[in-house]
């Protein structure tokens, strides 16, 4: 077997955070693009006001979240960031640095190994509309 390494980059409108995507069926487009067979996808999200994680993608779960993510840093509160930089985004480089830029799944069989409720998804925290841009490098062997 060989030892590949390949890397692909997705892009997402996403609107102003916290918004949320699923990117699960993109990433497993980019595993079956690699070939690799058994080994690692790492995901990281470009930019400071973006998070990645998992979790289970249906409505109230994301609305849970979204909640959760605001009472850890809510908007309106006083954020140093503005007063150096008046854009009012405190808020969003908080949570996502709470919450993490990148994650790493197993791939065996050409599969993402995720529960039957787990989806991977990425946010965008920021107070107005991003395009994010996630960098997928997938690691292994090839079948």
């Amino acid at each position: 077997m060989d030892f590949i390494v390949k890397t692909f980059q997705l892009e997402k409108a996403m609107e102003t955070g916290p918004d949320i995507q699923d990117i699960t069926d993109d990433i497993a487009v980019s595993v079956e693009k690699s070939r690799i067979r058994d080994g690692v996808v790492h995901l990281n999200v470009v930019g400071s006001t973006g998070s990645l994680t998992t979790i289970e993608f249906e409505p109230g779960v994301i609305e849970d979240l979204k909640d959760a993510v605001e009472r850890m840093a809510p908007r309106g509160m006083d954020y140093k960031h503005e007063l150096a930089w008046h854009d009012g985004n405190g808020h969003s480089h908080v949570q996502s640095a709470l919450l993490g830029p990148s994650i790493s799944i197993c791939v065996h069989g050409g599969r993402l190994q995720l529960g039957t409720w787990q989806q991977v998804v990425v946010i965008n925290h920021d107070n107005r509309p991003r395009k994010r841009k996630i960098a997928v490098t997938v690691v292994g062997a090839a079948g």
